[in-house]
């Protein structure tokens, strides 16, 4: 008898357990933040995954290469300022980082005519430069340059600014500032946001090394008073942090979101988030949007609603390119491809170190109810797509 009670007693506590462990279980899946929903990228059909092109779609070359001129491009990123386009990028003759890498930038009245790439970085004698992003307030439009010294070890750099009231003409490049008015000792990732409280937030791959952060200032042009956010990586590896290039968005209830690239390949975006608007976040976690391990742009539209801007798959082709969305930011529940992989994309060029084929390093920003979106096809064409807000809706018709 008393063996009998043993064994139900035992069989109980399994049964309480393995309640536990799907109490657990389903405790983590609401502990995520956000999830895509199941099956909406379909990977069989590697060209679209499926998706279909938003009602309205343009696509626009801002600059290609020819044999008389550089052949590698990157880090495509666009603003727009008293009524003209802007797209800056990181240009070099073949390779990506080499020594002879600078900042062009370009701009545009109508967004099909562009000028000819004018310099607003130079490469350094011991160093060189990359895109660090815009930002406008008021009559200042301010290019952020990512400053990376060949002296420093490990591998990392600095942000510095330029200001212009015209577009043509820049002021000296100054340091960005942090809140104790030391330089900051980070590069700059091309995605800052304002809250509805005025305050920016991005994040920053700080030394030594590429050790990314969360950070945020109350400064209105956001050259200075950036504060690290109190923020814990995963793990680094060869000191660089798992999580790096990271974008951000707003949930509906007001908490942010921030996602990031996985350095260590699970192919999956990796998220955190922060409810004290930018002042401390959550370590990163694994969520259930595909990436290919690359950089991504994130967003709010005007209504409210989010968006993520990536290559879906689970590997590092980074093709095709594709808008996902969600009308509150728990849940994405539907995608838009933006330019389609297979035989719709143009080959390859020229060779060069870290090139091949793909939509790279997309960002975005909203303008005139469209969503611009800039990237680099194949690291030489420095290309964007447009498409009216209107076409792009969080669940199908």
């Amino acid at each position: 008898m008393n063996s009998l009670k043993s064994i139900k007693y035992y069989l109980l506590l399994c049964f309480l357990g393995l309640i536990f462990l799907q109490s657990c279980s389903e405790e983590n899946k609401r502990k995520l933040p956000f999830e895509v929903k199941k099956d909406l990228f379909d990977t069989l059909q590697p060209k679209d995954l499926g998706l279909k092109l938003p009602k309205g779609i343009e696509t626009h070359t801002i600059f290609k290469p020819t044999d008389s001129i550089d052949h590698f491009s990157n880090g495509a990123v666009m603003t727009a300022f008293k009524g003209d386009l802007y797209c800056q990028w990181q240009s070099s003759s073949k390779d990506e980082d080499s020594d002879d890498t600078w900042v062009a930038y370009s701009r545009s009245a109508d967004g099909i005519h562009w000028s000819k790439p004018m310099v607003l970085a130079a490469s350094l004698e011991q160093g060189y430069c990359t895109s660090g992003g815009w930002w406008t307030y008021k009559d200042s439009l301010i290019a952020f340059i990512n400053v990376w010294p060949s002296k420093v070890s490990p591998k990392g750099g600095f942000t510095h600014y330029k200001t212009s009231a015209d577009g043509l003409s820049w002021s000296k490049e100054k340091p960005v500032l942090m809140a104790d008015n030391t330089a900051m000792n980070a590069v700059f990732e091309q995605d800052p946001h304002q809250l509805t409280n005025g305050r920016i937030i991005n994040a920053a791959h700080f030394q030594p090394g590429l050790q990314v952060s969360p950070i945020y200032t109350d400064d209105p042009k956001g050259v200075r008073g950036w504060m690290r956010a109190h923020f814990r990586n995963n793990s680094e590896k060869n000191n660089v942090s798992q999580e790096i290039e990271p974008s951000s968005f707003r949930k509906k209830d007001n908490t942010l979101v921030m996602v990031f690239r996985d350095q260590f390949s699970s192919f999956q975006t990796l998220a955190s988030i922060s409810e004290d608007n930018g002042k401390s976040w959550t370590t990163p976690v694994e969520t259930t949007m595909p990436d290919s391990r690359s950089k991504q742009s994130a967003g709010n539209f005007p209504d409210g609603s989010a968006y993520i801007i990536n290559n879906p798959v689970q590997s590092k082709t980074r093709m095709p390119l594709a808008v996902t969305l969600s009308n509150d930011g728990n849940l994405f529940t539907n995608a838009y491809v933006l330019r389609k992989g297979g035989d719709a994309i143009q080959p390859l060029q020229y060779q060069g170190k870290y090139k091949r084929l793909g939509y790279h390093y997309p960002k975005s920003f909203i303008f005139n109810d469209n969503l611009y979106v800039s990237y680099t096809t194949n690291k030489e064409d420095v290309e964007y797509t447009k498409v009216p807000l209107s076409s792009l809706k969080t669940t199908n018709p």
